[in-house]
């Protein structure tokens, strides 16, 4: 049995050994989904202080504080839809074990956490890139009006998902690459009779 690595005890099961551990890209990235809830943001937010201006204009006294809040919570969206993703992955951990994906977080206003995925079974799915995103299932979340809707998790906008791919092939499936099965199968032997 392997000694468990420091920091580990406790996490990984008797026998469980670390294969790989990294880190998603730490570079500024905006993806094409956040650009609508950028322009929704702007919109709120300038809806907001447009409303402020007029209230402020026609000397409703202290009535258009009010309409902080909700252009606070405009140029939130926008900052949070700029560098939100950028925050989460510069806090994000990958391991991967020869039993379960891994993925720890470390944000400023949540608790540590720390999610496993089984791999073993599981139908991993990957996208290359560059980066490559590998896909080891998928969750479901409920949003704020009851509706459920799924996303994926695995390891995302790694540099070179395509080594940790191959560690989950050939450690944890199990499959061999076509190269290896030349080198060691035996052919099958040649049939002794000729068929008539």
């Amino acid at each position: 049995m392997t000694d468990t690595p420091a920091g580990w005890e406790g996490i990984l099961d008797d026998g469980e050994t670390i294969l790989w551990q990294g880190r998603p890209l730490q570079d500024f990235h905006i993806a094409l989904s956040n650009v609508v809830t950028i322009a929704f943001g702007i919109f709120f937010a300038g809806f907001a202080l447009f409303w402020m201006v007029g209230a402020a204009s026609m000397g409703g006294g202290p009535f258009w504080m009010f309409g902080l809040i909700h252009f606070s919570v405009g140029v939130g969206i926008v900052f949070w839809s700029i560098f939100g993703s950028t925050y989460s992955r510069r806090n994000t951990w990958y391991t991967l074990t020869d039993r379960r994906a891994i993925v720890a977080t470390d944000f400023l206003f949540k608790r540590r956490s720390l999610v496993s995925y089984p791999v073993q079974d599981a139908l991993v799915e990957f996208k290359a890139g560059p980066p490559d995103d590998i896909i080891f299932g998928h969750e479901t979340k409920r949003g704020s009006k009851g509706r459920t809707y799924t996303v994926p998790v695995g390891f995302f906008r790694l540099e070179d998902g395509h080594a940790v791919m191959r560690i989950v092939r050939k450690k944890i499936h199990k499959v061999r690459d076509y190269d290896d099965e030349i080198a060691t199968d035996t052919p099958p032997p040649l049939p002794t009779e000729t068929l008539q």
